[in-house]
């Protein structure tokens, strides 16, 4: 299977593309592209930029992992969750640009991010487990209470999705721009963020994240043992 998550490093950016041919599930396959592009990324010093395809940001969780029992379906949201850690916690600018519909985990990528870009459209945007039957993570929350302004919380828990315009409004998205616009606006941005200090950004983001990284941690551990029955 070919890597879902394409990257292309150029000028100290590290363009990490999400694509799968389908929805951009979140499947071990992509998390692990992803967590290469940041390795690059990481290594070269450079921005990164995570960005779908016309339409699709992310879809969520692979529901094809999920059906292969729930050790296979632990594992995939524990990795994911993994991921949202190493982003908040990144030495480097994480941008996203969200170029259509982003439920669950494709927001929960968002909500790590530094900077969010979207595109208005009839897109999706938000967590909407309680509407599939699913109990949204303990670590989904401390990220949505992190992010997003209050209001966003009750929408949580009503499984509700937003169109572009409201996930900006609730904190989902920094920017919104013209489809025509986003890739002249996310390069202005990602040049304004490569001339940061970056001693300056990795201690200001720890002072930031650091509290809400260590709430997402305890969730995961708290939520594994009580799915693995672990002490």
């Amino acid at each position: 299977m070919a890597n879902p998550a394409k990257l292309t490093l150029e000028d100290g950016v590290a363009w990490i593309s999400l694509d799968d041919a389908k929805v951009n599930a979140l499947s071990p396959a992509m998390i692990a592209g992803i967590e290469a592009g940041l390795d690059a990324a990481e290594k070269e010093g450079a921005v990164a930029v995570l960005r779908g395809r016309p339409g699709i940001f992310s879809a969520g969780f692979d529901f094809r992992t999920f059906a292969e029992g729930p050790e296979a379906g632990r594992a995939m949201v524990r990795a994911g969750a993994e991921l949202i850690l190493r982003i908040l916690g990144f030495p480097r600018p994480v941008v996203t640009a969200c170029t259509g519909h982003a439920y669950p985990a494709g927001a929960f990528l968002m909500l790590a991010a530094d900077q969010r870009f979207g595109v208005p459209g009839d897109f999706r945007i938000g967590l909407n487990e309680v509407a599939i039957g699913m109990t949204v993570p303990r670590f989904a929350v401390e990220l949505v209470r992190h992010r997003c302004v209050p209001a966003a919380l009750p929408r949580v828990a009503t499984g509700t999705l937003l169109g572009p315009e409201e996930a900006l409004r609730l904190g989902y998205l920094d920017r919104l721009v013209e489809p025509d616009a986003l890739e002249a606006a996310v390069a202005a941005e990602v040049d304004r963020l490569r001339k940061l200090d970056a001693a300056a950004f990795v201690g200001t983001k720890a002072r930031l994240n650091g509290p809400v990284i260590a709430a997402l941690r305890e969730a995961i551990e708290q939520e594994w043992r009580e799915q693995t029955g672990a002490a």
